[in-house]
């Protein structure tokens, strides 16, 4: 699968959160959503990217914007992460299915080759994406680098919501 492009539906997905509540995309239709993808709980690139939206949650959530996180990691490693760095905003598990893939990953484009030290696998390619009240890709944050990603993606809130 490819990332979405600006414009188009976000495909949806019904997930688990670190308390195992069900989570769909459709709970958040009629404010804009940021879901940012990342590779695995309690690492340094995705902890400080994790922290980073919850320094600034109050700024996303004044303006009607709600954050979640997506990565393979399962239900409980989510709420151990939640738990130790004081997260408030969803993470939501896509566990692998049983040909190795996470579906939502997969339908979001952000399962991809990637290539470390010479070695090619498949992963989470760090992506996040914006989304308009209607549940469109309203801007698509790719290849990530951690250090000021999260203000970048406040700005764009801000003016989607013309703030």
């Amino acid at each position: 699968m490819t990332l979405i492009e600006p414009g188009r539906a976000a495909p949806s997905f019904t997930l688990k959160n670190q308390h195992g509540e069900t989570t769909r995309l459709s709970d958040f239709k009629g404010s804009p959503l940021v879901v940012y993808f990342y590779p695995k709980d309690d690492t340094p690139g995705c902890t400080r990217e994790a922290c980073g939206f919850q320094e600034l949650l109050e700024q996303f959530e004044s303006f009607d914007v709600n954050v979640v996180g997506i990565s393979p990691d399962d239900v409980q490693k989510h709420a151990k992460f939640a738990a130790k760095y004081d997260l408030t905003f969803p993470l939501l598990a896509d566990p692998p299915g049983r040909d190795g893939v996470p579906a939502a990953c997969n339908r979001w484009g952000t399962w991809q080759e990637k290539t470390n030290y010479g070695r090619t696998y498949m992963g989470i390619v760090r992506t996040t994406y914006l989304l308009d009240a209607r549940l469109r890709v309203h801007a698509r944050f790719d290849r990530v680098k951690v250090d000021g990603h999260v203000d970048k993606v406040l700005k764009a809130a801000g003016e989607l919501s013309g703030s």
